[in-house]
């Protein structure tokens, strides 16, 4: 069976990669879906994220990372995928979880959720936060792969203080 990790990974942690080499240990296949226009704001561009991700997953052999637009449902079953993989961290995050299950079933009742938790030394960690203390100058290298924390440190001194 194949499964989808959709998200917006910016940047892609050790935590988001940690999800997939466990998944890719499960599942036929996992599609990883980088949201190309998330509602918030992002530091790298949709194909920088894929290539980022691809970089950090590119010798598990049943791994694609892909960009979508629209529903994850949607991408789901295009991608002959009957479950929507979702990393949980601690219980803040299943709460919109939850809520985003439910809406989920609502629009494709066919469509599971699969939840993993995050091993024990991710819990603390989002792609804001690496964002954050990257900002104020902290070494993120522990957080990220290393060709992450090289682009993440070009990007902001691309874009400056």
């Amino acid at each position: 069976m194949k499964a989808v990790y959709p998200g917006s990974f910016d940047p892609v942690t050790n935590g988001h990669i940690d999800i997939v080499h466990r998944a890719s240990r499960i599942f036929d296949g996992v599609i990883v879906a980088v949201y190309e226009a998330p509602p918030k704001n992002v530091l790298f561009t949709a194909q920088e994220r894929v290539a980022l991700f691809r970089g950090a997953v590119n010798t598990l052999d049943n791994v694609e990372v892909t960009t979508f637009n629209g529903l994850t449902v949607d991408v789901a079953r295009e991608a002959g995928a009957g479950l929507i993989i979702r990393g949980l961290r601690a219980g803040s995050d299943f709460e919109n979880e939850f809520e985003m299950f439910l809406m989920n079933k609502n629009l494709a009742a066919d469509v599971e959720a699969v939840y993993m938790m995050s091993n024990l030394q991710w819990q603390f960690l989002s792609s804001a936060r690496v964002k954050e203390i990257a900002q104020l100058g902290a070494d993120v290298r522990d957080l990220v792969p290393p060709h992450v924390a090289a682009a993440l440190a070009t990007k902001l001194r691309e874009i400056g203080p």
